[in-house]
């Protein structure tokens, strides 16, 4: 193996996945500037999930709906303004 390819940096953090309001510690690098006691009384970052094995339908055999109709349309709001919203892709209009 090549030596020094890993970070050193690793931290105790809370990883929430809020689909199912489930909370567990783990080690990692990310970064997260929220914080949270754990049962301990020790403060940890907080490492946010919208799903984790706790809620994949895979895991947990049972299907969830995902909203993810709010995060389309989250993103066309966001990029409507951008300056690839308003072209059009070439050749794909119908010439009559």
């Amino acid at each position: 193996m090549k030596k020094d390819t890993h970070p050193k940096e690793y931290r105790t953090v809370i990883f929430k996945d809020f689909s199912v309001d489930k909370s567990w510690l783990g080690r990692s690098t990310a970064r997260s500037q929220d914080t949270e006691k754990w049962e301990d009384g020790t403060e940890y970052p907080v490492i946010k999930l919208e799903i984790s094995a706790e809620s994949h339908p895979f895991f947990t055999g049972k299907m969830k709906f995902v909203d993810t109709a709010g995060r389309i349309d989250k993103f066309n709001k966001k990029f409507q303004t951008s300056r690839f919203a308003n072209k059009k892709m070439a050749g794909s209009e119908d010439e009559a």
